[in-house]
């Protein structure tokens, strides 16, 4: 019996084989799995190299350095036909950013908006807001886009007869006009008084964290910070008005200057189209985001708040959308950076973003290879400095659990 159970236990701490031994196996899998995705990218690296030898064309970014010898319609830097490539990219990086900025502003507060609206108690606005959610959700980004520079923008009425408040906003077939600050001659003056007022306002918000966390109590330091930065830089324009006569910033209105506008910010039909249906497509997204996360919180929460006798104001400000936030903020970001991307679809109305500029370049130089590593890299860049600003805040948002 003894004999017997030796052997038994002889037989069970004998080594597995590695062909069965399912660690091993999978190990092994994966280092095949990696050695055919290298193979893989060598092949195309490979067939990239021979075709670029075979056009004679080499593979480095000397030609950035070149004349870039074309015009672009809309800058925001200082941009000349003289200049090079690299200055022509930077220009439509600059353009990408701008847009892209502006539209993730705009369609968050009309997205919260419409988001807010979808469970209002009004039918009107209810069903508003829905159709609004179904309509522009539903269809193409890139038909909209069309849709608004050609059948709306491009048919406004000439500048003479332009739509809107003079000297405000107007709307004519040449974009938008609307009035806005302009630096004066005493600017220069008053430009220490801005930086003072930002160092003032972190300042303010280092205390007010340091204070609140001293009295182990919740709040925000942003209140602190822009009230001590934004009286500093009041009493700042009001010592360079006492002492030059003249205010530090001027309100440029738009008036009708030859055959178009003069003052003011002035919006081209491009830009005006293409922020005009970022803003609305991605505003339809972010609504289901804000509807799903003021849903999410808890309905005793609601009834605590009007318990306390809180007015529904109120309690949407103070305890519903601080609880939906942490719900609201990862989805939220998904739609920025889909906004980010989709701003390349300003090819379609001639917007000079990173892609269409990167598009002439390629056309002139040759080189659509390092040109498209160029877009990719910038696209990827902001994408993940995008995420890495809302991962910060969702962090300091988030439940903690004890």
């Amino acid at each position: 019996m003894r004999m017997a159970s030796s052997g038994l236990s002889a037989e069970q701490h004998r080594p597995v084989p590695f062909y069965r031994n399912v660690k091993v196996l999978a190990v092994l899998a994966q280092i095949a799995f990696l050695v055919l995705i290298i193979l893989l990218f060598w092949i195309l690296y490979s067939n990239m190299i021979r075709g670029l030898r075979i056009a004679n064309i080499p593979l480095d970014f000397g030609f950035l350095d070149d004349t870039a010898g074309f015009a672009i319609g809309e800058t925001s830097i200082a941009y000349q036909p003289a200049d090079t490539y690299a200055r022509a990219f930077a220009v439509g990086v600059v353009n990408t950013l701008r847009v892209a900025g502006l539209g993730i502003i705009l369609a968050t507060i009309l997205g919260t908006i419409v988001g807010i609206g979808r469970l209002s108690n009004n039918w009107l606005l209810r069903n508003v807001a829905a159709a609004y959610v179904a309509i522009f959700r539903n269809t193409p980004l890139l038909v909209q886009l069309i849709f608004w520079y050609i059948a709306v923008i491009r048919r406004l009425p000439r500048v003479r007869n332009a739509w809107g408040i003079n000297g405000v906003i107007l709307a004519s077939n040449r974009g938008l006009a609307v009035a806005w600050p302009a630096a004066a001659e005493s600017y220069r003056t008053w430009e220490p008084w801005l930086w003072m007022g930002l160092v003032i306002g972190v300042l303010a918000f280092v205390a007010r964290r340091w204070q609140l966390a001293r009295m182990d109590r919740p709040g925000s330091a942003l209140p602190h910070a822009f009230l001590a930065a934004g009286l500093t830089v009041l009493i700042g324009a009001l010592i360079v008005f006492a002492t030059t006569g003249t205010l530090p910033l001027t309100i440029g209105q738009p008036v009708l200057g030859g055959f178009n506008f003069t003052g003011g910010a002035v919006l081209s039909p491009e830009f005006f189209a293409l922020l005009l249906g970022l803003t609305i497509y991605t505003a339809a997204f972010i609504a289901e985001v804000v509807r799903g996360g003021i849903q999410s919180v808890n309905k005793g929460q609601v009834e605590a708040a009007r318990a306390l006798g809180l007015s529904p104001s109120q309690t949407l400000r103070l305890v519903i959308f601080p609880q939906a936030l942490r719900v609201i903020i990862p989805p939220m970001t998904n739609q920025y950076l889909n906004l980010t991307k989709n701003s390349s679809l300003g090819v379609a109305v001639a917007f000079p973003d990173m892609f269409n500029v990167s598009s002439t370049i390629i056309n002139q130089s040759g080189r659509s290879v390092q040109m498209f590593a160029l877009i990719m890299a910038s696209y990827l860049s902001v994408s993940l400095l995008t995420s890495l600003l809302m991962n910060l805040y969702n962090s300091r948002i988030r439940l903690v659990e004890r």
